[in-house]
């Protein structure tokens, strides 16, 4: 079945991508990846593709996602080298740990989805920027006490995630 849906579908949707995207080398990525995240749904029992009523609709919605993750992956990574830049202006990374630190980004990514924005920006700026409480709190327009709540949930969420695998 998954070929099945694979051959009616690939070819549109990698047309609405590359029309989205202005780029038909990113559309074709994209496409692989959407079709790959839906066979791994249904390797793990997720969905049923003979249920779908719309499939362009479902893909389109797949699409959008991976695309949002996307761009917030280049986004960060802009502003890490942004900051490493601003930081040391006179250093200059090699490609390798450019690279390591990006993936090391994009993990702490995968680890705080799921939590609220507040929670996830709390701990990141008391983890990784090494802000305090108040300092933190006066950032995201709450008490120090809910700072400690987000910070709490954030490694309780990231404690699951790293212990469920």
């Amino acid at each position: 079945m998954a070929a099945v849906f694979y051959v009616n579908h690939n070819r549109w949707l990698q047309h609405w991508l590359c029309k989205k995207l202005g780029s038909a080398f990113e559309a074709a990525d994209l496409t692989q990846d959407v079709f790959t995240k839906l066979l791994h749904k249904q390797q793990l029992n997720a969905i049923d593709l003979t249920t779908i009523i719309e499939p362009r609709a479902y893909l389109t919605t797949i699409a959008t996602h991976l695309l949002i993750d996307s761009r917030r992956k280049q986004k960060l990574e802009q502003a890490y080298l942004a900051m490493l830049f601003d930081a040391q202006p006179d250093f200059a990374a090699s490609p390798q740990q450019i690279q390591e630190a990006i993936d090391i980004l994009n993990q702490i990514i995968v680890m705080l989805e799921g939590l609220p924005t507040k929670a996830a920006r709390a701990f990141i700026l008391y983890r990784l920027d090494g802000l305090t409480h108040a300092e933190i709190a006066d950032i995201l327009r709450v008490s120090a006490s809910m700072v400690k709540q987000y910070i709490a949930r954030a490694m309780m969420h990231c404690y699951q995630i790293a212990y469920a695998n």
